[in-house]
């Protein structure tokens, strides 16, 4: 890296900045999942996903439409695979197990849960003041993903342990092979 000199602070410890950040992500995720066993999310996600949708516009109805039907037929069950998913999500994270799939599930959860019921962080006006926090949690996953690409396992994951044992793990676990 040309300009970084190895003196650095965050150049000698980079191993353990990267997985302190993965980690503390990953409780904000086990946060976020606590969150969603509580009774109150399951008995309430038919009105989270169609909250999503008041004050869009009307060329978005159709997104949202579908998304509430599709929920409708059994929410709290809806719900619960939330919760499942961000605990997974979680637990790989902390742990940095499976984190090619882990990564990726966040990825595209984030932007589901910012598109349906943050209804693209919306509706906008005079008074909007941010576009939604799941945007940047998507944004956070693409980071972890150049991340494990460019610097490779985390020697502090139970990735690392399982490569060691199975070299087939790297397809669960890496970006770059």
């Amino acid at each position: 890296m040309a300009g970084v000199r190895k003196g650095n602070f965050i150049y000698r410890n980079a191993v353990y900045i990267k997985s302190i950040a993965r980690v503390t992500f990953g409780f904000v995720w086990l946060i976020d999942a606590y969150f969603k066993f509580q009774p109150g999310f399951a008995q309430n996600f038919s009105n989270l996903i169609q909250a999503g949708g008041q004050g869009q516009p009307a060329w978005l109805a159709p997104w949202f439409s579908f998304w509430v039907n599709f929920t409708s037929m059994n929410p709290a069950a809806w719900g619960y695979v939330i919760a499942f998913s961000e605990l997974a999500i979680a637990i790989s994270l902390i742990f940095g197990f499976m984190r090619r799939i882990g990564y990726s599930g966040g990825f595209v959860l984030s932007l589901l849960i910012w598109s349906i019921p943050e209804g693209f962080g919306g509706p906008y006006g005079p008074s909007s003041t941010d576009i939604g926090t799941a945007i940047i949690y998507a944004i956070v996953f693409i980071m972890l993903i150049v991340i494990n690409a460019e610097q490779g396992t985390s020697r502090y994951s139970v990735d690392s342990h399982m490569e060691k044992r199975f070299k087939w793990w790297k397809k669960l676990a890496e970006f770059s092979m």
